[in-house]
């Protein structure tokens, strides 16, 4: 039975297809069977993996961009050992199909008020979702394309704290490798020589998957 993790927050620019592209692609690259579900109508999921050059590894992406997540993931899912939903901003049918679907949702915020407050009625969905499923789906933050040394960078983790969900120690920063990679269909673990964004996701990764080993799915 696959694992379902859900990249999401309703507000655009959040870093949630560059999350959900790379962590997926990172799984893949373990060995694991991963599908990308682009429930985003712009398809940004998608266009990354038609962009991908000849002879690329990649795990496959599949377009769900209507409110049916929770109906359809389970019917596409097969012998993955993870989905990962790359989530849509602002429509929030979706997005509540997408808490719906998953057994983990990971929300990307950027070091911004703008960013914070934007994650309120996600944070809400999710407990009101665990009321009715006991507990399901687990939640965190990851920091994503923060900017090192900033005030806001260095508030951040305090602020978000006050909801009450578990923040990721990795977290990815801002690094023109994310772009590069989005742009040729690849992930930053694909880019000729080591890179520090490929740690980055590396350790984002590893932390996931030591909160998934707790969770019940």
């Amino acid at each position: 039975m696959a694992t379902v993790i859900a990249i999401l927050n309703s507000k655009g620019g959040a870093g949630k297809t560059t999350l959900a592209t790379n962590i997926a692609g990172c799984l893949h690259k373990r060995g694991h069977s991963v599908l990308i579900v682009d429930s985003d109508p712009q398809g940004s999921a998608r266009d990354w993996y038609e962009a991908q050059p000849e002879g690329a590894d990649l795990p496959p992406v599949v377009g769900v961009d209507r409110p049916v997540l929770h109906k359809k993931i389970p019917m596409i899912t097969g012998t993955y050992e993870y989905v990962i939903i790359d989530g849509v901003a602002k429509l929030e049918k979706i997005t509540a199909s997408a808490v719906k679907a998953a057994d983990f949702v990971l929300i990307p915020v950027k070091h911004s008020g703008f960013d914070m407050w934007a994650v309120e009625s996600l944070v809400e969905s999710i407990e009101a979702r665990r009321v009715l499923t006991d507990g399901k789906p687990d939640a965190a933050f990851v920091i994503s394309c923060q900017t090192k040394g900033s005030r806001l960078a260095r508030s951040v983790d305090g602020a978000l704290s006050d909801f009450g969900l578990p923040i990721l120690k990795a977290r990815t920063t801002q690094r023109v490798a994310y772009e590069e990679a989005g742009g040729f269909g690849l992930t930053v673990l694909d880019l000729a020589g080591r890179n520090k964004a490929a740690n980055e996701i590396e350790a984002i990764t590893n932390e996931l998957l030591g909160m998934l080993n707790h969770v019940k799915v």
